[in-house]
């Protein structure tokens, strides 16, 4: 028999209360709750047109042409972070940090490069694609974390040595960054009792990685999510919503009032 609405919620609730370890593995819907542009698709910077350079805009973000021509990298980061600035945490990132205040071994792992997991009070965050506020000199180890890219020259430029900077961000056609790499790794090792897969279509073999997991070890894994996701199929829990929405519900459900 099909859950209602409410019972699903009750009794990921019970699950949620009942953790001691919980990971929530995160994507572009969770950005998209706090009103933040995706590259393409419905309301994205770029739709299904190139650059203005008559290329995709992957292959504009990409580390090929990052090494290339800097500039036209920049003038894309710039635009993306630009159409970000100002975006506040939603409340499904606030429900999230409200997780790992009640379960200290709570861990968030996502695919999101701006920041609002911390902003919301999440610390033990894994940024497996970097983030657009700490920028690292080309040449010289030189680095700085910026609120946010205004008044930056664009391309910015080291104070130390003038060379060009650039995000930590993973650009296309990058590896991942292996000091988050060794972090993912060591907790995936230890196991989580409940794994949420929030936001994310699970592309990625690494994002879906965490739920199949879970369903190997016999755990339970969560879905949150409008959509279907590559990780539908495996996860013991489908809430067919946004995170804003349903997020919060969960864990006043588990633990009641925030701060209570």
């Amino acid at each position: 028999m099909a859950l209602s609405p409410a019972s699903l919620l009750d009794e990921v609730a019970d699950l949620l209360r009942g953790a001691r370890s919980v990971l929530f593995v995160t994507g572009a819907g969770v950005s998209a709750d706090s009103g933040l542009p995706t590259y393409r698709g419905i309301g994205g910077l770029y739709e299904d047109q190139d650059t203005e350079e008559g290329i995709p805009i992957e292959v504009a973000l990409s580390g090929a042409m990052f090494a290339r021509r800097p500039e036209v990298s920049w003038r894309h980061i710039a635009a993306i972070e630009r159409a970000c600035r100002g975006a506040k945490p939603s409340a499904g990132h606030l429900a999230m940090a409200e997780v790992e205040r009640r379960i200290e071994r709570t861990w968030v792992l996502t695919q999101n490069v701006d920041g609002l997991h911390r902003d919301a009070g999440s610390n033990n965050v894994i940024e497996i694609h970097g983030t657009v506020r700490r920028l690292s000199c080309t040449t010289c180890p030189s680095e700085r974390t910026v609120t946010d890219y205004a008044g930056l020259g664009i391309p910015p430029r080291c104070s130390a040595c003038s060379s060009i900077e650039r995000p930590d961000v993973v650009l296309f056609g990058e590896m991942l960054p292996e000091a988050a790499v060794e972090v993912y790794a060591r907790e995936l090792e230890r196991g989580f009792d409940l794994v949420f897969s929030v936001g994310t279509t699970s592309v990625f073999p690494y994002i879906a990685q965490p739920v199949i997991e879970a369903q190997r070890r016999g755990r339970a894994a969560v879905e949150i999510n409008p959509g279907e996701s590559e990780v539908s199929g495996f996860v013991s829990h489908r809430v067919r919503e946004r995170a804003a929405d349903v997020l919060p519900e969960i864990v006043k459900r588990a633990f009641g009032a925030a701060g209570s």
